[in-house]
C-alpha cells in the first residue's frame, strides 16, 4: 500500500477537524447552550460569562469568546515548536468558535424542558465531534491546555488537573444557572469523555493472546495454519519453579479467540492462556501505521 503524500494527509486531517468541530457545535447549540448545561471546557466558561453579561444587557457570543480565550491559551502550544500540531489546534479553535455562533440561530431546539435528554445526547454528540478532531491529532484548545500548565507547575497529574479545572467551571455555573443544571452538566461531561475515547481509540476488535504450554510447537503450527495468524515465541522463566518455558504471543480478531481456545484445549488442556483487549494493531497483517 502506497503512503499518501503529505499534502493529501494534511487535507484529510483538516477536513476531519472541520467536520468534528461542526458536529460539536451542533451538539452544543442544540442540547447544552439552550438548557444551561455548562459541561466544563472553555465553552462552558464562555456560557457562564455570557449569562453574567446578559444581566447587564451585554451579549457576549460564546463562539467569539472561545476564540479569544483559546488564542491566548495557544501561546504555550506554539512555544513547543510543533508547527503542525499548532496549525491543527488553531484550525480547530477558529472553526469551532465560528460554527458555534453561526449555527446557534438556525438550529431548532430539542428537549428544552428535558435536561436528562439534553445531557445524554449533548454528551454523545459533542464527544463524537471532539473525538474526530483528536483522532487526527488536532485540538480545539480549552481546559486541557490549562490543565497541562497546572500539572507542569504543581506536579499534579494531568487527569486530576483536568477534572479540577472542569469542576471549577461547573461549580461556577451554579451561580448563574442552578445546581440541578450543574449536576446534569457533570453527566454530560462524563459521557462526552467516554464517547471521545471510543472514537479516538476505535472499537476494541483485536485481542492479544499469550499461551504458556509444553506443546507450544503444535499450538503455534495450528494457529498459523488454521487461523492464518502470525505467532511469536518468547522465552520466559517461572519464578516459582525456576524452569524456562516458551510463551506464544499472537494478535487475533474478536471472533478468532474461541478458535484459539479450541486449539489449545485440544493440544494441551493444562496450558495457561491469557487473552486481553487491545485498541489497535499495526504492521504486517494489520493496517498501516500511517493510515
Amino acid at each position: 500500500m502506497r503512503i499518501a503524500p503529505r499534502w493529501v494527509r494534511a487535507a484529510r486531517d483538516g477536513a476531519m477537524i472541520v467536520l468534528g468541530c461542526i458536529i460539536f457545535a451542533v451538539g452544543f447549540d442544540v442540547f447544552e447552550a439552550r438548557t444551561g448545561l455548562a459541561a466544563g471546557g472553555v465553552t462552558g466558561l464562555a456560557m457562564v460569562i455570557r449569562e453574567v453579561g446578559l444581566l447587564f444587557g451585554i451579549d457576549l457570543p460564546v463562539g467569539i469568546q472561545t476564540i479569544v480565550m483559546n488564542v491566548l491559551l495557544l501561546i504555550p502550544v506554539i512555544r513547543t515548536g510543533d508547527k503542525r500540531y499548532a496549525a491543527k489546534t488553531l484550525l480547530g479553535i477558529i472553526v469551532l468558535g465560528f460554527a458555534v455562533d453561526a449555527l446557534e440561530p438556525v438550529l431548532p431546539p430539542i428537549g428544552e424542558n428535558d435536561l436528562l435528554l439534553c445531557c445524554l445526547w449533548g454528551g454523545v454528540v459533542t464527544g463524537f465531534g471532539l473525538g474526530l478532531v483528536f483522532r487526527v491529532g488536532g485540538n480545539t484548545g480549552g481546559t486541557d491546555i490549562i490543565a497541562q500548565f497546572i500539572a507542569r507547575k504543581t506536579g499534579i497529574p494531568m487527569g486530576s488537573s483536568m477534572i479540577a479545572v472542569d469542576a471549577c467551571i461547573i461549580a461556577a455555573s451554579i451561580c448563574v444557572f442552578s445546581i440541578e443544571q450543574a449536576l446534569y452538566a457533570t453527566v454530560a461531561l462524563y459521557i462526552s469523555g467516554r464517547v471521545l475515547d471510543a472514537v479516538v481509540d476505535g472499537p476494541s476488535t483485536q485481542r492479544a493472546a499469550y499461551v504458556i504450554s509444553t506443546h507450544h510447537e503444535e499450538i503455534a503450527r495450528k494457529i498459523m495454519r488454521e487461523l492464518d495468524r502470525g505467532c511469536t515465541e518468547f522465552e520466559a522463566k517461572g519464578m516459582w519453579s525456576g524452569e524456562r518455558r516458551p510463551v506464544l504471543f499472537c494478535v487475533l480478531g474478536r471472533s478468532e479467540t474461541a478458535q484459539l481456545k479450541d486449539i489449545v484445549a485440544e493440544e494441551d488442556p493444562d496450558a495457561i492462556v491469557v487473552i486481553s483487549e487491545i485498541h489497535e494493531a499495526f504492521g504486517e497483517g494489520f493496517k498501516r501505521i500511517d493510515s
